[in-house]
């Protein structure tokens, strides 16, 4: 697939985006609810080995490859990796899936309720090895925790700084301001996140495109004036902690919202299922999710 071809299926394609990027943190508890116990790796090295193993088993199955999972998600390493004697993005491409690669560095301490990403030091270097892969586009992700407003339009303006040094070096950018599912306050701090999404947008050079990775708001189809903006190429879901049935549940009242689940996809799968019971279950979740993301 070429840069025009990926671009036509992330706008168009019936289907959603697997998110496959935990990095460093959050990979030990990938494994273990993969039921690689802790005790079965020793230090990063090891441990990277297990999670591209098992990331390796989910892009390799039969069922990832039958058109509903339009694109994917990575970190660096996994990039830097190989599926099969090819790269990870061109295992994915021969696969029918569009390679995105996560490129934030971790999240800053909480300041007017929100967490922005730390400095990005290293996304330069990041972004001209990205593009060198062949991949179509980015992600990086920053919390709302409380509807402060100070703190809201700081964390999406950040979001559409860096954004813009992404399209720049010739990637999509997927924003992903993510609010807390948890925060009591989230109706208000959602529409307050809105019309700064909306400011950004209007903001945008003519003709740039971005996507935006959301939390499944409250309101259903609050999103809709971003799904419709001529700046944006695709809104996407995440999971945010919700079980794939509830996740699902909420994203079918949102139109034009697809999914790009992390927990959501891959949660029921085993390293002990044999290959058969290992496709028929990402199967089943596969199913559920691109059914989520087409409804109205």
């Amino acid at each position: 697939m070429n840069f025009d071809q990926m671009t036509a299926q992330i706008a168009q394609g019936e289907g959603f985006i697997a998110a496959l990027d935990q990095s460093g943190g959050s990979t030990p508890k990938a494994l273990r609810g993969y039921g690689v116990e802790d005790s079965e790796w020793n230090g990063e090295e090891e441990m990277f080995a297990q999670i591209h193993a098992m990331r390796s088993r989910v892009i390799t199955a039969p069922c990832f490859g039958n058109g509903k999972i339009i694109g994917a998600i990575l970190f660096e390493r996994t990039m830097d990796g190989e599926v099969n004697g090819k790269t990870t993005a061109d295992a994915l491409k021969a696969r029918g899936v569009v390679p995105f690669i996560k490129v934030d560095q971790g999240l800053a301490d909480e300041e007017n309720g929100v967490q922005l990403m730390k400095p990005l030091d290293k996304l330069p270097a990041l972004l001209e090895k990205s593009v060198g892969h062949g991949m179509f586009g980015t992600k990086m992700r920053s919390v709302i925790k409380s509807a402060n407003a100070q703190g809201i339009a700081a964390i999406v303006a950040q979001q559409f700084e860096v954004g813009n040094q992404i399209a720049d070096a010739g990637l999509v950018p997927m924003l992903e301001p993510e609010y807390d599912i948890t925060a009591n306050d989230r109706a208000q701090g959602e529409d307050i996140l809105l019309a700064e999404i909306l400011k950004g947008l209007d903001a945008l050079p003519e003709g740039r495109k971005v996507m935006l990775k959301l939390s499944i708001p409250v309101n259903a189809g609050l999103y809709t004036p971003a799904i419709n903006h001529p700046n944006v190429l695709r809104v996407v879901a995440l999971s945010g902690g919700y079980s794939t049935d509830d996740a699902c549940e909420h994203l079918a009242k949102n139109p034009g919202m697809i999914a790009s689940f992390s927990r959501g996809l891959l949660q029921d799968l085993r390293k002990t299922q044999s290959d058969e019971e290992f496709d028929a279950t990402l199967g089943g979740a596969i199913e559920q999710i691109a059914s989520a993301s087409t409804a109205g």
